[in-house]
C-alpha cells in the first residue's frame, strides 16, 4: 500500500484504500438505484400508488391527493422512474457526482418521510423488518451523504474526464 494522498477538497484527504472504499460505496448505491429504475420502466403495470396509499405520518394527506389526480401519479411515477434510472447510472458511471448523490439522498429521504419506520405506524406491505426508526431508506439517505461529502467522481469517474479536475497528488 502506498503513501499516496488525495485532496477532494481544501480539506479532504483520503489514502488510496479509503478512496476505493468510497468509489465502492457510490457504485454500490447507483447499482441499486439503476436496477430498481430499470425494474420499474419495464415494468408496465408498475406505479408508485400503492406505495403512496400506504404513505403514513406527515405526508399521508399529500401522497393520497397525488393518487387522486390521474395526472400527477403519472408524473410523480416517471419522476421516480427516471430519477432512479438516471441518478444510478450517473453514480455508477461517477458523473455529476456532487449533484446526484444529493439529488439521491433527497429521494430517498422522500421515501422515508412518506413511511416512516416508527414502531407505532402500520402499513399493509409487509416490511422488510422491524426497525423502530432507521431503515434502509435513511441509511442509504446517509451513505450518498458521505457520498456527497467525498465526491470520488472527480477522481475516478467521468468527472474527472468532463470536467477536466485532475486532483491526483
Amino acid at each position: 500500500m502506498t503513501d499516496k494522498k488525495y485532496t477532494l477538497s481544501t480539506s479532504n484527504v483520503i489514502d488510496d484504500m479509503q478512496l476505493y472504499g468510497l468509489v465502492v460505496l457510490r457504485v454500490l448505491i447507483g447499482w441499486h438505484f439503476l436496477y430498481e429504475g430499470i425494474a420499474k420502466l419495464l415494468n408496465p403495470y408498475w406505479s408508485s400508488a400503492a406505495f403512496l396509499l400506504d404513505a403514513k405520518w406527515i405526508f399521508s394527506g399529500l401522497a393520497k391527493w397525488i393518487v387522486s389526480n390521474p395526472s400527477i401519479l403519472s408524473l410523480a411515477d416517471n419522476l421516480n422512474m427516471w430519477g432512479l434510472t438516471l441518478i444510478g447510472a450517473c453514480l455508477i458511471l461517477g458523473l455529476f457526482g456532487k449533484h446526484v448523490s444529493m439529488l439521491g439522498m433527497l429521494l430517498v429521504l422522500v421515501y422515508y418521510l412518506f413511511t416512516p419506520s416508527f414502531w407505532w405506524l402500520e402499513y399493509a406491505r409487509p416490511g422488510e423488518g422491524s426497525y423502530l426508526v432507521v431503515n434502509k431508506n435513511l441509511i442509504e439517505a446517509c451513505a450518498l451523504f458521505v457520498v456527497y461529502l467525498f465526491p470520488t467522481s472527480e477522481l475516478i469517474g467521468l468527472d474527472r474526464l468532463v470536467f477536466k479536475n485532475n486532483s491526483t497528488g
